[in-house]
């Protein structure tokens, strides 16, 4: 067995395990039908933690597009992994119904632990080129036009927070034009987080500072020239000149991941490639990261990648 069977496997394990117990719970709490009424209930080919894995599967290959990921890599080559494979526009309609469950698996399964030091960033996700916005018809009145540091976009935007491991510990999604320090603003977002949270300029309010210093979080920013008195520690100093680790994480979800393209037919299809791709990124071997240790005798902070 090689390394890839191997890692096939231990995803599939996981996805497969939790779908079981999905499946059991929503059994326990859906109303039951009425016996007199004939209902249909015949399962698919591909159950949906196959579904699920083709999709992982996809954000990890190095494949630019999942029609010819599943027509040319898991037709031809995984046959014996998927024996009860269907037509691509079949798979597309399956994808569409194992959201839920992989929405799910995604929260419970794959956010890491806080571990006082936590970093926060938005990127853009364009769903296509600035030239063809008028002619968009699959996100009209859904997505907006915002702009970031890289001009204008039509889109959303994925705000992340991830600890110094580079693992996630939650994330959002926002129309464009959405201000970034928005999600901050629902404790829903920070609930699970403590300690120092470093973010850029963006996201520098009093208003925000003190509503999460209340919670328990210290929001640690750089410092404007118009902020007299203001002072920061030689630690967070240090710590906020690495919050670069972040904005590599962006990078790989959207040169690995495939999380941003212009090729969607759907709303659904965005957040089913959305999903699939941010829980891709969870079974990584190897995060973005940074190594903290800290020096009782010198007291003194000491980073290394």
């Amino acid at each position: 067995m090689n390394t890839q069977q191997a890692n096939l496997m231990e995803i599939f394990y996981i996805i497969d395990e939790f779908c079981k117990s999905f499946d059991q719970t929503i059994k326990k709490h859906s109303l039951s039908a009425d016996a007199n009424k004939k209902t249909r209930n015949k399962k698919s080919k591909l159950s949906p933690s196959e579904v699920i894995t083709i999709l992982v599967l996809f954000h990890t290959g190095g494949y630019r597009n999942l029609k010819h990921f599943y027509l040319f890599y898991v037709s031809k080559h995984m046959n014996k992994e998927f024996p009860a494979q269907v037509s691509y526009n079949r798979f597309v309609e399956l994808q569409k119904k194992a959201m839920l469950p992989m929405a799910m698996f995604l929260k419970t399964c794959c956010m890491a632990e806080c571990t006082g030091i936590s970093f926060i960033d938005s990127t853009k996700i364009a769903v296509c080129k600035n030239k063809r916005i008028k002619r968009n018809k699959v996100f009209q009145g859904i997505a907006t036009v915002g702009k970031s540091t890289m001009g204008w976009f039509y889109g959303f935007k994925l705000h992340l927070i991830i600890n110094d491991k580079g693992e996630l510990l939650n994330f959002v999604i926002t129309q464009g034009d959405v201000d970034d320090r928005a999600p901050l603003k629902n404790k829903n977002f920070t609930q699970k987080i403590f300690g120092k949270l470093f973010a850029d300029k963006g996201y520098i309010g009093q208003t925000l500072f003190e509503m999460l210093f209340v919670n328990g979080i210290q929001l640690v920013t750089r410092l404007k020239k118009n902020m007299k008195g203001a002072l920061m520690s030689y630690a967070d100093a240090i710590l906020l000149r690495k919050r670069s680790v972040i904005e590599t994480v962006n990078d790989e979800l959207k040169n690995i991941c495939q999380v941003e393209h212009s090729r969607h037919r759907s709303l659904e299809n965005f957040i089913t490639n959305m999903i699939s791709g941010l829980i891709a990124y969870s079974f990584f071997p190897k995060k973005p990261s940074i190594k903290v240790e800290f020096e009782e005798k010198s007291s003194q902070l000491a980073l290394f990648y």
